[in-house]
């Protein structure tokens, strides 16, 4: 997903055999969730909430 004309990318992966998912932000944080609505939240929040890249789960 993009948001607006930034070219900012999210992206959300599942990890297959599981109920997790992983987002990794545009600027590197990553974090994981069960709820894809939390996930997005988290996402859409940056940067509240947002650790620097791999400390975000």
């Amino acid at each position: 997903m993009t948001r607006g004309g930034t070219g900012e990318v999210y992206r959300v992966d599942w990890l297959p055999g599981t109920d997790v998912l992983r987002g990794t932000c545009h600027c590197g944080a990553e974090h994981t969730a069960e709820d894809p609505v939390a996930m997005w939240a988290w996402m859409l929040a940056h940067p509240d909430g947002h650790d620097p890249r791999g400390n975000g789960s």
